[in-house]
């Protein structure tokens, strides 16, 4: 008897669990769709499903993305001047999605554009994508999003900052589902010297309130030591521009498949400690 596939928040769940069960946080390396080029973009998200990534978040171009630093805003503005579309990342989702969780982060603006809540969530659900994070669609604006995407068994990944509120991050984490993404430090996306002071308290806090619902951090990891040291607080870890710059600086999909590849094995190793 055939069963039925599993649904994108199963399968989020299903990673954690399996992370989890292996005594560390779930990796969770975040790339540029069409950056530098599609082809070197191509090469990144097979060296990410290879090099042991548990799941994997899916940057969709975009001319203003208000989350994001200097690395990962440059990348779009490449990524776009070379050509890069929402097909670009959904060619990238469908050539690793049956190996590993895929969430795009995607800006509203782009779900308007190709057709609103439900339209938009039957596009990711073809692609094979698990969810998207949003994060100019806050709490109380993103209702019809989320039910468009649970319709489809897909999740809407919140966000949690060091600035919101005990009662507003209970609120946010209560109807969550997938995983809660953690922002390390107030600010954009970037690369930083060291964890910030507070995040073990912060993160506790965050997931006293998101109960079985993982936890994982993101904004400024940029070493396996400090994934390390994450990964010791939270149920996953993400690590975008650092990876973002290896990608961009290689000079060839080869390179940069081997770049980001070396970095993901040995932060891996050091999860797994």
């Amino acid at each position: 008897m055939a069963t039925e596939a599993a649904t994108g928040v199963e399968r989020i769940a299903a990673a954690f669990e399996l992370a989890r069960g292996e005594g560390r946080a779930a990796l969770m390396p975040y790339m540029m769709a069409g950056f530098p080029d599609r082809a070197t973009s191509l090469a990144v998200a097979e060296a990410y499903a290879e090099s042991g990534a548990d799941l994997v978040e899916l940057g969709v171009p975009f001319s203003d993305p208000l989350a994001d630093g200097p690395t990962i805003h440059a990348a779009a503005t490449a990524a776009l001047e070379a050509g890069a579309t929402l097909a670009t990342a959904l060619e990238a989702c469908r050539s690793i999605s049956a190996r590993v969780p895929v969430v795009l982060m995607v800006y509203a603006n782009m779900i308007l554009a190709h057709g609103g809540a439900e339209e938009f969530a039957a596009i990711l659900a073809a692609s094979g994508a698990a969810g998207a994070i949003v994060p100019d669609l806050p709490l109380g604006e993103n209702e019809e999003l989320a039910a468009a995407l649970a319709a489809a068994g897909l999740a809407l990944v919140p966000l949690v900052a060091p600035t919101t509120t005990p009662a507003r991050r209970k609120a946010i984490c209560e109807p969550a589902e997938g995983f809660i993404y953690l922002v390390s430090t107030t600010g954009t996306t970037g690369e930083r010297a060291a964890v910030p002071a507070g995040l073990a308290e912060l993160a506790a806090a965050t997931r006293a309130d998101a109960g079985s619902t993982p936890v994982a951090v993101g904004f400024g990891i940029s070493t396996p030591g400090q994934a390390a040291e994450v990964g010791r607080i939270a149920d996953g870890v993400i690590v975008g521009s650092r990876l973002v710059r290896a990608a961009g600086e290689a000079g060839s999909p080869q390179a940069a498949a081997d770049a980001v590849g070396e970095f993901l094995s040995e932060t891996r190793v050091g999860l797994a400690r």
